[in-house]
């Protein structure tokens, strides 16, 4: 059995990992983001991200260092990598692989993907199995992405249309849906972030479908929350949209991830 910090850790590494996956570009490209993480104003994690493309394929590699905060999370690491194929409609994953370590705890989710499905799935150590745990079934495999392909935005404008989009997702352990709704229209100012200028402000409602416990707190949490939000901002590349900050609130204040620095 996991420790309740490891859980802890590797669900907020799942959460920072989802919410700031970058998208691919049309033509050949190296993007390096990087995110600051904090909850209730501490600072509790650093996400690197960096993206290579070449129009056709894409290759997404996530480095988090967790600092830890008190008794909520355990310092430690995540490491992730995303490739599959890119085009105009987004990325397309075909391969996802997440290491997770916390509390002296390693834990690991390898995944393919084919045609939109979930073609094969390992996780180490494996997921206890029993009666509160919602069983996963093929069916709910047929359509869906990993943790970071489905952040793809794309369209002719900054505008509401980028919020219409819904997100099948399977980390290995737990397979869900976000969908997006438009807020507002917004701006970035603070010269303390990597990007100023227009964004596109939406809400995210999360969905469970299967992999998870009847009485885990964080997902019935997550499931019944209506301030989870997520920021877009444009690449140089028309077109072409990435997170620029994410907000879910909590119980011990807000966990917020921003862009610090962008080079395209």
């Amino acid at each position: 059995m996991f420790s309740a910090a490891f859980r802890n850790a590797l669900r907020l590494a799942t959460l920072a990992v989802a919410l700031v996956g970058l998208p691919a570009a049309a033509e050949e490209t190296r993007t390096r983001a990087e995110y600051t993480v904090t909850m209730g104003g501490t600072h509790i994690a650093n996400v690197t991200i960096i993206l290579t493309d070449n129009g056709s394929q894409y290759a997404l590699a996530l480095d988090a260092k967790i600092a830890g905060l008190a008794q909520l999370i355990a310092s430690g690491s995540a490491k992730a990598s995303s490739v599959g194929t890119s085009g105009r409609d987004g990325l397309h994953a075909q391969k996802f692989d997440l290491l997770t370590r916390a509390a002296g705890e390693e834990f690991t989710s390898a995944i393919t993907y084919a045609s939109g499905s979930v073609a094969t799935f390992k996780v180490e150590p494996p997921i206890v199995d029993n009666i509160d745990r919602i069983a996963i079934e093929r069916k709910q495999l047929a359509t869906a992405t990993d943790m970071m392909a489905p952040f793809v935005l794309r369209g002719p404008a900054l505008d509401k249309s980028l919020c219409n989009k819904q997100m099948p997702i399977f980390t290995g352990v737990e397979r869900f849906n976000l969908s997006l709704k438009y807020v507002k229209d917004d701006t970035a100012t603070s010269r303390r972030t990597g990007y100023q200028g227009p964004l596109v402000l939406c809400s995210v409602h999360y969905t469970p479908i299967s992999g998870h416990y009847t009485y885990n707190e964080i997902t019935n949490y997550l499931a019944q929350n209506e301030r989870i939000l997520i920021w877009f901002a444009p690449l140089k590349l028309a077109g072409t949209y990435i997170p620029y900050r994410a907000l879910i609130t909590t119980e011990a204040g807000d966990l917020s991830v921003v862009l610090t620095d962008l080079t395209e």
